[in-house]
């Protein structure tokens, strides 16, 4: 038996984007060299008849085991590899801790032909990268499957937006002292052509991961932007407001602020006409990056939101460092706001911390009349949930500002 184990490193990019090229290409070779020294080691596995590592590309590796006896050989390898090749490299004047997602497959499958196992190794390191990097997977039939599906996915939706297969839906966002409509947040849809209706869920992830959330994010922000437009030149409704995310890739687009302002010009809305929500971890991929994007959208007069308040690792620090005007509690945190003291405790806590940093806060996922009722109590400012009204379509979002903002 033979196995080939297929590694990526993780996060590589950001070591070029924040270290630079230079030290990039030097951590390879250190990455390298010490991946070299950890198979030429002789006790790896006392069967081995042969042990190969190639660089394939950029920061892909494969390694070829030969004499392999049992499938327990190739991840004693595969679990030895993570933990060695995750010690911290030094590279210049900087230490850098990066890890590595490995796939695995053997001989032990029907394989005709040298590119076919590569191919499966690699689905198979897609798995590990999706199960949270820094892990090794075990390559079976079901993920060739899966991987048939995803490029097809992958197809569809690049042609998606050409062919008018999004829609928006808008969701109220209720001021809680005045029970008014004082905004909606923009919600991607996807109607496609047989699988009817797509979850979120299920293609936001995909698109951010090859690039083209970009495009999709800017027809998002445009067509909202033209529905808001259309609505606040009707009586009553001239300070409507509309929330739209913004994607981690977005934030990396050199033409996003441009983009932001164009839209803008287009629509003839003024700039606090939109709020734009991020997450804290797309704020953290990148932090000096989004200081300045950040700061440049804020210039615009647009108001940042921090989406999903609570579930980051640095919220403190994505409030203290970075110019946002309001946050949103995720609807992890609303669910038990009646029933669970800590969770009562949290809520309050960030409700106290919004308004001593003069921030809106907006609490996701309210259901029922005694989370919105806590949540009042506590002085939340606005809501947004079932409770109030599910996702509209445009001409249903516009009847209920018209019912709602009086």
């Amino acid at each position: 038996m033979f196995a080939v184990l297929f590694l990526d490193m993780d996060r590589f990019k950001i070591v070029n984007d924040s270290l630079g090229h230079l030290i990039g290409d030097k951590l390879l070779v250190a990455f390298a060299t010490r991946l070299g020294s950890v198979l030429r080691k002789e006790d790896v596995i006392a069967s081995l008849t042969d042990c190969t590592a190639a660089r394939i590309g950029g920061d892909e590796f494969i390694v070829l085991l030969d004499g392999i006896k049992h499938h327990y050989d190739v991840i004693y390898v595969a679990e030895r590899l993570l933990s060695v090749m995750a010690e911290p490299y030094k590279v210049d004047n900087h230490t850098i801790k990066i890890t590595i997602s490995i796939g695995v497959t053997t001989s032990a499958l029907p394989y005709i032909s040298p590119g076919e196992i590569i191919r499966d190794a690699d689905t198979a390191m897609y798995r590990a990268k999706a199960a949270g990097k820094n892990c090794f997977a075990l390559f079976d039939s079901r993920m060739h499957e899966e991987a048939l599906i995803r490029m097809a996915m992958e197809n569809d939706l690049r042609l998606a937006i050409e062919n008018d297969q999004f829609f928006l839906l808008y969701q109220p966002i209720v001021h809680l002292d005045s029970g008014r409509v004082d905004g909606f947040e923009a919600l991607l849809r996807w109607q496609h052509p047989t699988k009817g209706i797509v979850s979120p869920l299920d293609f936001i992830p995909l698109a951010e991961e090859i690039g083209i959330i970009v495009p999709i994010g800017e027809w998002v922000l445009r067509e909202a932007c033209m529905e808001l437009a259309r609505w606040r030149q009707l009586p009553g409704l001239d300070n409507l407001f509309v929330s739209v995310n913004l994607s981690r890739k977005q934030l990396r687009c050199p033409n996003l602020v441009e983009n932001i302002r164009d839209i803008l010009q287009e629509t003839n809305l003024p700039s606090t006409a939109v709020k734009l929500e991020i997450t804290e971890s797309a704020i953290m991929e990148d932090m000096d990056l989004a200081v300045i994007i950040l700061s440049q959208i804020r210039d615009l007069g647009i108001d940042l939101h921090v989406d999903d308040f609570g579930t980051g690792y640095s919220s403190l620090s994505c409030l203290h460092n970075f110019p946002v005007s309001g946050m949103k509690i995720d609807r992890s945190f609303i669910n038990n706001v009646v029933d669970n003291p800590d969770h009562i405790a949290i809520v309050n806590a960030v409700v106290t911390l919004a308004h001593n940093l003069r921030l809106d806060l907006i609490a996701e996922g309210v259901e029922t009349l005694d989370q919105m009722s806590m949540l009042k109590s506590m002085g939340c400012d606005f809501a947004q949930g079932y409770f109030f009204q599910q996702p509209l379509s445009c001409n249903q979002a516009l009847e209920y500002a018209r019912k709602h903002n009086c």
